[in-house]
């Protein structure tokens, strides 16, 4: 099936709530673009540098998610034109993206990545630390950045029942924090190989790559 074709396929799939953002790192600007002729409208890249070249190139009404592991360092370059940040772990980051926002007289918007994963290699805080963020003066004062939401990755496995049980868990965890901070919204969590059970555990967000543009050239 074609990019377009893929992409058909998953807003008839999806529902209609759920936000499908595609994940199209490593993929060059004519892939994007035969997404977006197709309708696709968010795309998520992992690398600021790559997403910078991309939406400087690409139209302007593309929303670029930042999905990958960021550094503090590295925010001023998307602060400009950046939609959402997924992975946010600290409020030392929010800190900064607040700081690089205000220079752009932008709100950005941002997800906090919860470990939900048995795996060491997963990114993310504790549900207790998101509260603490949420909870904390420093984050209360901010202007330019909002909490939109959760993200959370499962461990990579062919067991269903402990993908299920992990995305259950951020659910949980997103249904209590909503609670006392109604702004929360979106919960993204779903891939490639795990969308489906990620969407019937609540998910509204989910990130699909190769199902959409093939396997990812790392050359």
């Amino acid at each position: 099936m074609s990019i377009s074709e893929n992409i058909k396929k998953y807003r008839a799939e999806l529902p209609e709530n759920v936000k499908l953002v595609a994940i199209s790192k490593t993929k060059p600007n004519e892939d994007i673009l035969e997404a977006y002729e197709a309708g696709q409208r968010i795309f998520g890249e992992n690398k600021i540098q790559e997403m910078t070249d991309k939406w400087e190139a690409l139209p302007k009404d593309i929303e670029w998610h930042m999905v990958g592991h960021v550094q503090r360092n590295k925010v001023k370059y998307m602060a400009p034109f950046v939609g959402l940040i997924h992975a946010v772990d600290s409020l030392k980051l929010l800190k900064e993206i607040n700081k690089q926002a205000k220079k752009h007289e932008r709100v950005i918007k941002c997800l906090l990545q919860i470990k939900i994963a048995e795996e060491d290699s997963k990114f993310g805080i504790s549900a207790e630390e998101a509260e603490e963020i949420l909870a904390s003066e420093a984050y209360q004062k901010m202007k330019n950045t909002q909490v939109i939401g959760l993200m959370g990755m499962a461990t990579f496995t062919e067991d269903e029942k402990q993908v299920s049980g992990e995305f259950q868990y951020l659910k949980k965890v997103f249904d209590k924090l909503k609670e006392n901070y109604p702004s929360l919204g979106e919960l993204s969590m779903g891939m490639s190989g795990d969308y489906n059970l990620a969407v019937a555990n609540g998910s509204n967000m989910v990130r699909i790559g190769s199902n959409i543009f093939g396997e990812r050239n790392y050359n």
